[in-house]
């Protein structure tokens, strides 16, 4: 595995894959890899002979500088995972690299990215997609592989990558989940032990409201079901529940009326801030059990940083192992 630190590196390394007759499996991060980002590697990695991760916290997608101060950074432990997954380049830029100059150009997808987190968060998806459109133009025809944790981004994401034609395929992978149901995120290292223990009643409300939907009730009624769930929880705070067309975030008339119909809540817990979504035909699902992918994910972090990991190809960073926190992809 190596290490890019450069645009060019990094362009460099995908494009030597391919003369080699290499497809290329995407893993856009912004690092502390868990569970649920080494779900997406392995998937990857079983498709595609060459498999990048790029691990770097984008600023612009942060609407509060101390919210951006205070996410998690495990530099040394994301090597880790990705040299025992077996990924093959891993693309780690500082802000400098990413952007040497502020941007007058950003991108924009329209209405898909004002409802729920765009409301809650201003500018966050004009972030996110800016950061994506730069790293899907470096990274050329590959396959990017997103969780459907972030629902709303994996909709946005999927639609600028069709409205520009790139030469992009986006797939989208199964949200992971601890044991007690709440969703795998970084954000929750950030969880007090109470918060974290409450957090649960995400999985909860999304539980009740797919009950709503299969009892006939109408959005409105799915939403406010799964409103009331989060209130009977005192440490949290509901920031929105709804239920949405999966095609264009809209809310339909009926429940019936989408092919496909997702549950949305977010909610505050103490000063952290989660999000989550299922099918809202199916559910959650029931609570999941300490999976393969977390049992390994535990083994590579307790391993260290394994000796196959490269110092940077492109000569512009220290090597592996080194990484300075900061230099983080989302």
């Amino acid at each position: 595995m190596h290490v890019v630190r450069t645009v060019a590196g990094f362009t460099g390394a995908l494009a030597a894959a391919r003369q080699h007759g290499g497809d290329v499996g995407l893993v856009p991060t912004m690092g502390a890899l868990h569970a649920g980002h080494r779900s997406l590697i392995d998937r990857a990695v079983e498709a595609h002979a060459h498999v990048a991760v790029s691990i770097f916290v984008n600023p612009l997608q942060f609407d509060r500088g101390e919210d951006l101060a205070s996410y998690p950074r495990t530099p040394e432990s994301d090597l880790a995972v990705c040299a025992e997954a077996g990924v093959g380049t891993v693309f780690a830029p500082s802000v400098s690299e990413m952007y040497p100059r502020p941007p007058v150009t950003t991108v924009r997808v329209g209405r898909l990215g004002e409802p729920f987190e765009g409301a809650c968060r201003p500018g966050h998806f004009d972030g996110v997609a800016t950061v994506v459109a730069k790293l899907f133009s470096m990274a050329g025809p590959s396959t990017a592989y997103f969780g459907e944790k972030d629902f709303q981004q994996l909709v946005v994401v999927r639609r600028m990558a069709a409205d520009l034609s790139m030469p992009v395929e986006v797939v989208a992978c199964p949200t992971v989940r601890a044991p007690d149901g709440l969703a795998l995120s970084s954000r929750n290292a950030l969880l007090s032990p109470a918060d974290r223990r409450a957090a649960s009643v995400l999985w909860r409300a999304l539980r009740t409201g797919a009950a709503a939907v299969a009892a006939g009730s109408d959005p409105r009624a799915v939403a406010g079901a799964m409103a009331e769930a989060v209130g009977g929880e005192p440490r949290a705070r509901l920031d929105y529940a709804a239920a949405v067309d999966g095609a264009d975030l809209s809310v339909p008339r009926a429940v019936a009326d989408p092919p496909s119909l997702r549950l949305l809540v977010a909610a505050r817990l103490g000063g952290v801030r989660l999000i989550d979504n299922c099918d809202g035909r199916s559910g959650p699902g029931a609570l999941p059990g300490p999976g393969a992918a977390a049992r390994r994910m535990a083994a590579a972090v307790g391993a260290g940083t394994p000796r196959s990991v490269a110092g940077s190809r492109d000569g512009d960073g220290p090597a592996a192992g080194s990484l300075a926190p900061g230099d983080g992809e989302g």
